[in-house]
């Protein structure tokens, strides 16, 4: 069994809110890019459990290669990770993250997919934190003609069935549908693994494919994106407290109903 781990290299996204919080995002003089060095960069939270599910799945028993495959420029850090995890393959995508969109990604991924021999399943993050968008495995599914599964809090393989238990905000249900398949992880798994000292030193002798574009048979067509960012920005955010004074707990409660329904939070 081929499991085909997509994942994505992020901004460190508690970086980000301090730096916005504290006022000192920049962004770039394309009006569209953060650009601080100093914010870190690392594997997107979500793609970690995608990974982690895969190896709970071979540690199941189940004999399967995994391949971890991120698209962008300079994934070494985040590839060798997912080599010093446990990732069998590991390949990296080479391409412009600013000139391509959702729909760009999805494409490569597809490429990549049919390029190495196909996969019997498809793990990825529910949603990256950059963009929060989740649309990649979708499309990804779609374009493959195969059946998408999202946040998934556990996954478990049964011959040629995955069955998944997804989260809801009601309640859990579990689902199944034959391989194969593109199913999402939602952090609900459980906290990832770490890599030990011994996946670190043999993830140091693992090479990454790298791919271009055209090495999967992509031409600039493929590549034009359907939707492009034309601003960003860090909205002013203002707060403002105030307290309101009273001989008593009820006299308390009486002034601020009566500022609610001043302020026709209450009517």
């Amino acid at each position: 069994m081929r499991i085909v781990v997509c994942a994505k290299q992020v901004l460190d996204p508690d970086a980000v809110n301090s730096y916005a919080v504290a006022g000192r995002l920049e962004i770039g003089e394309d009006g569209r890019s953060i650009t601080q060095a100093a914010i870190p960069r690392l594997m997107n939270a979500y793609d970690e459990q995608a990974i982690e599910a895969a190896l709970r799945i071979r540690d199941g028993g189940i004999d399967c290669t995994i391949a971890v495959v991120s698209a962008g420029p300079d994934q070494a850090e985040v590839l060798k990770q997912a080599a010093a995890l446990g990732a069998d393959e590991i390949a990296q995508i080479t391409c412009d993250p600013a000139a391509i969109d959702h729909h760009v990604v999805a494409r490569l991924l597809r490429a990549y997919v049919e390029h190495t021999g196909g996969a019997d399943l498809i793990l990825c993050g529910r949603q990256a934190s950059d963009d929060d968008q989740g649309v990649v495995p979708a499309l990804l599914g779609e374009w493959l003609g195969m059946p998408v599964i999202t946040v998934a809090r556990a996954v478990a393989l049964d011959d040629n069935i995955v069955r998944v238990t997804r989260v809801t905000p009601d309640a859990e249900e579990v689902v199944e549908t034959t391989l194969p398949a593109v199913v999402t992880i939602s952090n609900e798994l459980g906290v990832p693994r770490y890599p030990s000292t011994a996946g670190r030193i043999a993830a140091r002798r693992m090479q990454a494919s790298v791919l271009l574009p055209a090495d999967l048979g992509l031409g600039d067509d493929d590549l034009e994106p359907a939707a492009v960012v034309l601003k960003q920005f860090v909205p002013a955010v203002q707060g403002n407290c105030e307290f309101l004074n009273g001989d008593s707990p009820a006299g308390l409660a009486a002034a601020l109903v009566a500022r609610l329904r001043a302020d026709q939070v209450l009517l």
